[in-house]
């Protein structure tokens, strides 16, 4: 059954990106029959990219062999948004949660996100909704440090938001990242100026943050507990 109110957080270390898709989905199944309560995955992944359903073939401006020889996979996906790249020292929350109004949600987790970037020092953190959908996320004034897409299936979301935390912001230069030509990337590290490793402790400002805006109490669940939970849950 569900406990209402509640936002299971699992914390995963680094997965390859097909593989949390896969248990994403799983959740999302739980969830549409109300056999476990919303959740938020938290973890990194290995070097990816990964396409939106807006992504353009013109995002990838160099050649396959290229970035292969640099240990990057591509993964086109079905949630909104354009290409990112994912990474070791990025922080990803995929919440798989139930919602009446996505564009609400979205703004939701985006001042989740600046909140707790406020609180790890980045003052200047907002987001840009005046400036239309290319600008999802959370900007540091002309610089973007987190990213959103998220994608609904029967009223439950998947996918999520990823913060560069302390991260190696190079692979965005190799893309035109967000399909947005020029953008600049930046991060926890580069503007606080504090050394890393930084994601452990900024990950707990960003699940409290969510798990407020949300409107839930927090509660840490393993892995094994979860899959044991959704496993009895009907097909969607």
């Amino acid at each position: 059954m569900t406990s209402a109110g509640e936002l299971w957080v699992c914390r995963l270390g680094t997965v390859e990106y097909r593989k949390a898709l896969a248990l994403q989905e799983q959740i999302r199944t739980a969830r549409q029959s109300d056999a476990v309560s919303d959740t938020m995955l938290l973890l990194e992944h290995p070097r990816v990219y990964t396409r939106g359903r807006r992504s353009g073939a013109d995002e990838l401006t160099l050649p396959d062999e290229f970035y292969r020889a640099q240990g990057i996979e591509i993964v086109d996906v079905n949630r909104g948004g354009k290409i990112t790249y994912h990474g070791p020292g990025q922080l990803v929350g995929y919440p798989i949660v139930a919602v009446d109004d996505v564009v609400q949600y979205v703004r939701t987790l985006e001042r989740a996100l600046v909140a707790a970037l406020h609180q790890a020092g980045v003052a200047d953190a907002r987001a840009r909704p005046e400036d239309g959908p290319d600008y999802t996320g959370v900007w540091v004034r002309d610089r973007k440090i987190a990213s959103i897409g998220v994608h609904v299936q029967r009223g439950v979301t998947t996918h999520g938001w990823a913060i560069n935390v302390d991260n190696d912001l190079t692979p965005f230069d190799w893309v035109v990242a967000c399909g947005l030509d020029g953008v600049r990337m930046t991060s926890l590290a580069a503007e606080t100026g504090r050394p890393g490793p930084l994601l452990p402790s900024f990950s707990g400002l960003a699940v409290t943050s969510i798990a407020d805006a949300l409107d839930c109490v927090e509660r840490e669940m393993s892995l094994a507990e979860l899959e044991a939970a959704t496993a009895t849950a009907a097909p969607a």
